[in-house]
């Protein structure tokens, strides 16, 4: 089924929205199966987990980390991971710098905000970030490329709550981008929207998507 339900959520994205199929806890097996439907971007929130992942399936894939990321544990991923979904503090993006130099790469990341109302997740708030694009350190950051936003909306059933919250990054990025990346084009991702609520992400400008379930089932824990 893991191939039906992939063609089918591609056939309900537009060509232009990046699909990042979360596989989290989900066997090689299973991502196999979707690499070879065509998929080549998968989603991982446990550092032990995307190494032994990267190690075993096809060189090809591009693996991104969507999760909480200590700085302790950067190191591990920093040789090949290709994009870094949730950089929430400075000293984590430092630290991805450094790592990066080590191993003279430039990582792709995108700043995380916190968008939602629930305390439990991650992010910094506007005027946070602001402050930290300001700061010459940041300037100074050869090994980074800030790639655009990601955040995540409350978990509810309240739809316009969820929309005015996608909306919110959105405008967010929007500011950025003309204050602080008007000369880099590589700022162009809104990374929002999951499977319960990725086609309102969306209609309010994602354009990269983070779906697991709607594509290989009920997470395994």
């Amino acid at each position: 089924m893991i191939a039906v339900n992939l063609l089918k959520v591609k056939g309900s994205i537009p060509t232009d929205v990046t699909l990042v199929a979360v596989s989290k806890t989900k066997p090689n097996e299973a991502i196999l199966e979707a690499y070879l439907t065509g998929q080549r971007i998968f989603g991982e929130n446990r550092v032990q987990e995307l190494v032994d992942k990267h190690e075993e399936l096809p060189k090809d894939i591009e693996w991104h980390f969507i999760g909480h990321l200590q700085t302790k544990k950067v190191k591990y991923i920093a040789p090949f991971v290709s994009l870094i979904h949730g950089v929430d503090s400075f000293k984590l993006l430092l630290e991805i710098n450094k790592r990066a130099k080590n191993e003279d790469r430039i990582i792709d990341v995108l700043i995380q905000f916190h968008i939602a109302q629930e305390e439990s997740k991650f992010g910094f708030d506007f005027e946070e970030a602001k402050e930290m694009f300001e700061k010459k350190e940041f300037a100074d950051l050869e090994n980074v490329n800030v790639r655009g936003v990601m955040g995540m909306a409350t978990f509810t059933e309240n739809k316009e709550k969820v929309q005015d919250e996608f909306r919110t990054l959105n405008n967010y990025f929007e500011v950025f981008r003309s204050h602080f990346f008007k000369y880099n084009e590589d700022f162009s991702i809104i990374s929002m929207g999951m499977s319960g609520d990725y086609e309102i992400a969306i209609g309010e400008g994602s354009n990269m998507v983070r779906i697991g379930s709607t594509i290989f089932g009920a997470r395994n824990t």
